[in-house]
């Protein structure tokens, strides 16, 4: 095999993974396919958070099946990431064309696998680490402004409708010392921005003596030599302490934008969902966090139709949103995961009323979206710059630091990197527009 092609699922987790997996590929002298048509081996990199995304995954496999019988040609097929560790073995028994299933835990097996199947057999290894640590080999980047860097993995909060402690595990973190080294290698290759991962970067360092906890290890990432900007996902809002917010505020590369799952502002499901906070107490934290750091805004995730969720817990849902007034939501219709506590719950919501609910949200955080930055037409954005725009010409792209997607004119070249001054002109639904300010 000399060619391989890696679709990735889910979340920025599995983004990172899958430049680990890209890297160990090209370590063996393998190259990047265009497409899977044209690839040797397919890797699914994949994500169980919600039904769909399986589904998707399995669809896939058929698809990839039917190309290969179709093609004529010998094609290797292999699952990894949260469905691969959900599934294991039974993957390989419900798809003989599937040559290898690899879990979260065991990206570094890859190079084995490999032998395996050039000749001839068939792979499933899930075991996960079983200590309080867990380690990432170091890896080649694709030239890139900005890189994920994985801090931990797993967590420990269970809630009732979550698989990640599951098919991730207990909360793992990796040292310090790791993390900082990775972050360096990746400055030295050009990267600006540095994204910190974790299902909750909040318990960073839990149960490890030596380390220093979250907090500590974001000042001394924002003091490495040559980060220009740092974000971190994501925030458990039951362990997310102000002191986070003061290190933000005193160092200036930290963007002002935190993501912090709410799900449900009713009281009632929240309890359900074993999310460990009301909504009271969230946003009292949100409000003490504006009060040492004004500019800062957040972003959530929401539930909507989880099971028992009445239509005046939806309206504390709707109503939390127009209060807080997000930079952006993430929501999605409820659906059973097999393990699962909520599993046992009836799911009493009707289709119908999860669409209608989740459409109303995000029509009305559009709404909040458009008056927030249609008063600020005019005004000065700060902007890290990715290179030429899709549209080409002198159209750039970029983002701004609480992570908009900005498209800007520059009559001069703007270089990938520089974190330039960009005038808003106009707003639309899904991105900024606007001129180099000169």
């Amino acid at each position: 095999m000399r060619s391989y092609y890696i679709h990735t699922y889910g979340c920025q987790m599995n983004g990172y993974d899958s430049e680990r997996i890209a890297a160990t590929l090209e370590s063996a002298g393998m190259f990047s396919a265009a497409s899977p048509d044209e690839a040797e081996l397919v890797i699914l990199n994949t994500c169980s958070v919600r039904e769909k995304p399986q589904h998707k995954v399995e669809s896939h496999v058929g698809k990839l099946r039917q190309n290969q019988i179709n093609a004529g040609l010998p094609l290797k097929i292999g699952i990894m990431g949260c469905v691969a560790q959900q599934e294991g073995d039974n993957f390989l028994k419900r798809f003989p064309y599937v040559d290898f299933v690899l879990g979260t835990d065991n990206i570094d097996m890859l190079p084995y696998a490999l032998n395996e199947i050039a000749s001839g057999k068939r792979l499933s290894e899930t075991a996960m680490y079983g200590d309080g640590k867990f380690h990432i080999l170091p890896f080649e980047r694709k030239d890139s402004v900005s890189a994920y860097v994985t801090i931990m993995k797993g967590c420990d909060n269970f809630c009732s409708y979550c698989v990640v402690p599951y098919v991730r595990g207990r909360e793992k973190s990796r040292s310090q010392r790791e993390i900082l080294d990775e972050v360096k290698r990746a400055v030295h290759s050009g990267v600006k921005e540095i994204v910190l991962l974790g299902q909750n970067v909040n318990s960073y360092g839990k149960g490890i003596p030596d380390e220093t906890g979250f907090a500590g290890l974001l000042r001394s990432v924002a003091e490495t030599d040559g980060v220009c900007r740092v974000r971190f996902v994501t925030s458990h809002p039951k362990d997310f302490s102000e002191e986070i917010v003061r290190i933000m505020a005193y160092h200036p590369n930290i963007c002002p934008c935190i993501h912090m799952p709410l799900q449900s502002g009713s009281d009632e499901i929240l309890k359900k969902m074993n999310r460990g906070y009301t909504y009271s107490g969230y946003r009292d934290k949100i409000v003490a966090a504006k009060e040492i750091l004004p500019d800062i805004l957040f972003s959530s995730d929401f539930i909507l139709g989880f099971p028992g969720e009445t239509d005046e817990d939806f309206e504390h849902t709707f109503d939390a949103v127009r209060e807080i007034e997000y930079e952006m939501i993430f929501a999605f219709k409820y659906s059973v995961r097999p393990g699962t506590k909520a599993e046992l719950f009836k799911d009493n919501v009707p289709d119908e009323v999860k669409t209608a609910r989740l459409q109303r949200l995000i029509e009305a955080q559009e709404r909040i979206i458009s008056k927030r930055y249609e008063k600020m037409i005019g005004a000065k954005l700060r902007v890290l710059a990715d290179g030429v725009s899709k549209r080409g010409g002198n159209v750039y792209t970029g983002r701004t630091e609480h992570n908009r997607v900005m498209n800007f004119r520059s009559d001069s070249p703007v270089k990938q990197g520089l974190i330039v001054d960009v005038r808003l002109t106009e707003v639309k639904r899904n991105s900024l527009y606007g001129e180099l300010n000169k």
